[in-house]
């Protein structure tokens, strides 16, 4: 039969050992977690959206020509966002987008091919599950960077 101070000092020991398991008690701070491998895929799919935008507003007749590309980019930034759970700023088209000097169709083009070799490579390096929507993206990229010659 144990004996009260037994009794306390295994209850202590047992209610440490739970607390030390939780964490509780351990030094470590906790691990800060990683980005997603696809965010990077999310913010060019966005910056592309606010890419077209740009255009758009500085050259009003190529609007027919370009919105459809950028509602694509907008369509991946809500898919990638589903995707890993993040929350996107605003993939909504922006009338009033500030346009830069540089702003081109030539421009346009060099950054649809630089995303498609970032969204390519991502593609080879993800798992199964989510290869199929690199691919796709960075087909649909390469057709945008061929639409815009």
């Amino acid at each position: 039969m144990l004996t009260n101070s037994r009794r306390a000092f295994l209850g202590a020991l047992a209610g440490s050992a739970a607390l030390a398991g939780c964490g509780v008690l351990d030094d470590e701070p906790e691990p800060v977690p990683q980005p997603d491998p696809f965010q990077p895929l999310l913010d060019e799919a966005v910056a592309l959206a606010a890419a077209y935008d740009r255009v758009i507003v500085a050259q009003p007749g190529l609007a027919s020509r370009l919105t459809p590309l950028a509602e694509d980019h907008r369509a991946h930034a809500g898919d990638l966002a589903r995707l890993i759970g993040a929350a996107v700023a605003s993939v909504a088209p922006s009338a009033s987008a500030p346009s830069a000097a540089g702003d081109t169709t030539a421009t346009l083009r060099k950054a649809e091919q630089a995303a498609q070799k970032n969204a390519a490579a991502a593609c080879k390096t993800a798992p199964a599950d989510r290869a199929a929507l690199a691919g796709s993206i960075a087909a649909c990229r390469a057709t945008h960077a061929e639409a815009l010659r």
